[in-house]
């Protein structure tokens, strides 16, 4: 616009086309065809002010030929506008028409359509966030290289990335996994690392932080919830599939990937997280960062007292999981058994899992804390959760044999000794059947029959509790216990012979005769 103006105003001071090229302000050519275009306008009057720049645009735009060809698809226009504003792909949209409406025309013409229905859109429109100092963190997950995973397999790692938004200084971890529990404990070496907790945490839609979904309602995970109320920062979740909104640490990420990862070996896991430290604070936190244009540990020399404090007791971060209790009155989590009250068999519980502990929760109401198992397959069981017949069945072992046989008598210890001595049967029930006579019957008799059954070699459940039956027992004690039986000793079934044979009877005198 300015050679224009200029040419029009050495027309109006009488100049020739051949002075105006040669003051190279425009060619010879083309300055003709500018006099004559000022004329038909009528701007080479001096005396008139000179136009402005839209009318001289105006002026030397062409005019526009109008477009005789109608696009195949003028009728389904509205159609493809509603699904252009719902950012569907062209070539979703070209297979949906002729699967729809059965149209028969080319993908060109849809990418025609669709490239000015876009052009007619307002244009996108963003704004860049700036954050005070301890506002903010952003927190996100990146891909990281394949390393041998202590099981012996080839397995991913995980890059966790917590960026402070106004220093740009971050926090770097490689981990296995994504779970909750790898979540939480990530979070707290993060704020361990700066020291302190910023006001809130940006986050995307993970499943180990929100549930579900929302943009206006996010409902979050409940062990991430306990976190953020015992550190005292708030959870901020991106909308749902707007990732921008947590730019700075998709950025951070992203220099983790193009810079850090590159031309490096790792031996192992720990390895790998021991480099990545040290390359945050020799080389990261030492560059001059693209956007704040001043090195991120600088920076957090000034917002790491702004920061709130830890508290002076770390929370008890724990991961929470509903349970089934089942038919054997335990509950699993992670191949691992953990009892529970059987009277809550068939319902479901929540449980707890910190590092230490395992608690179970029926609602609110707190059932059962065990010791976190270390292997799986490991059954952590409390007595006191079995069914009464179950707890009487454990609570008398070969211990409680033993102790109850000594309150009895000598007889019943040696008779209960030996059953449990057996090499071949196992014989604590028939140890448990002796002992539990001793209610009908008493101790005084028990003792006895353990005696008789020991005296005729028979340490039986069944003999004993025969001699009970029969008071054999009682019998016993009515005659002479100084005086052992004639069968006693090693010779248990040898009888005097006066026993076996009666005395002959002396024949009696002759009659005399008469």
């Amino acid at each position: 616009m300015h050679h224009y103006r200029q040419a029009l105003l050495r027309m109006r001071q009488g100049d020739s086309d051949r002075d105006i090229a040669e003051a190279k302000i425009m060619g010879r050519r083309k300055a003709g065809h500018w006099r004559a275009l000022a004329q038909a306008h009528g701007w080479m009057d001096a005396q008139a002010p000179l136009p402005d720049d839209e009318a001289v645009a105006a002026a030397l735009q062409p005019p526009k030929r109008a477009s005789t060809t109608v696009s195949s698809l003028e009728e389904h226009r509205a159609k493809v506008a509603s699904w252009v504003e719902q950012n569907v792909p062209g070539t979703a949209i070209h297979q949906a028409l002729q699967r729809q409406y059965g149209w028969t025309g080319s993908y060109s013409a849809v990418r025609r359509m669709v490239a000015g229905i876009r052009a007619s859109l307002p244009p996108e429109v963003t704004c860049r966030l700036d954050f005070a100092p301890g506002e903010a963190a952003q927190v996100d997950f990146g891909a990281g290289p394949i390393l041998l995973h202590p099981d012996g397999k080839p397995r991913r790692t995980w890059a966790f990335v917590m960026t402070l938004a106004h220093s740009r200084h971050q926090y770097l971890e490689f981990v296995w996994d994504q779970t909750v529990a790898t979540w939480l404990g990530c979070h707290r070496r993060a704020v361990e690392w700066f020291a302190g907790v910023p006001e809130r945490i940006v986050i995307d839609n993970a499943k180990c932080a929100i549930t579900k979904a929302c943009a206006q309602d996010p409902v979050v995970q409940r062990a991430y919830a306990e976190c953020a109320e015992g550190y005292g920062f708030k959870i901020d979740p991106c909308p749902p599939h707007d990732p921008q909104k947590k730019g700075i640490v998709e950025a951070g990420v992203k220099y983790v990937k193009g810079n850090f990862l590159p031309l490096r070996e790792f031996r192992d896991l720990a390895d790998l997280n021991a480099q990545a430290k040290a390359w945050v604070m020799e080389t990261a936190g030492q560059r001059i960062h693209g956007t704040t244009r001043q090195p991120p540990l600088a920076l957090f020399a000034l917002e790491q007292p702004l920061l709130k404090p830890l508290p002076a007791i770390a929370p008890d971060l724990g991961t929470w999981h509903r349970v089934s209790v089942h038919k054997d009155c335990h509950v699993q989590l992670e191949r691992i058994l953990y009892s529970a009250p059987f009277a809550l068999v068939g319902k479901t519980l929540w449980l707890r899992a910190t590092d230490a502990a395992v608690a179970l929760y029926e609602d609110y109401r707190h059932v059962a804390t065990h010791p976190r198992g270390q292997r799986p397959g490991q059954r952590v069981t409390c007595k006191a959760h079995l069914p009464p017949e179950a707890q009487a069945f454990f609570a008398k072992d070969r211990q409680w044999c033993v102790n109850q046989a000594v309150q009895v008598g000598p007889q019943c210890r040696a008779l209960i000794e030996r059953l449990l001595a057996d090499n071949v049967l196992e014989r604590l029930r028939a140890a448990q059947g002796v002992l539990g006579l001793l209610k009908p019957y008493g101790a005084k008799r028990l003792e006895a029959a353990c005696a008789r059954a020991l005296a005729h070699d028979s340490p039986h459940y069944r003999t004993v509790k025969t001699i009970l039956s029969t008071k054999a027992d009682v019998q016993a004690a009515q005659a002479d216990s100084h005086t052992p039986p004639a069968y006693a000793g090693a010779n248990r079934f040898t009888r005097p012979a006066a026993e076996l044979f009666p005395a002959p009877t002396p024949n009696p005198q002759p009659s005399a005769l008469h």
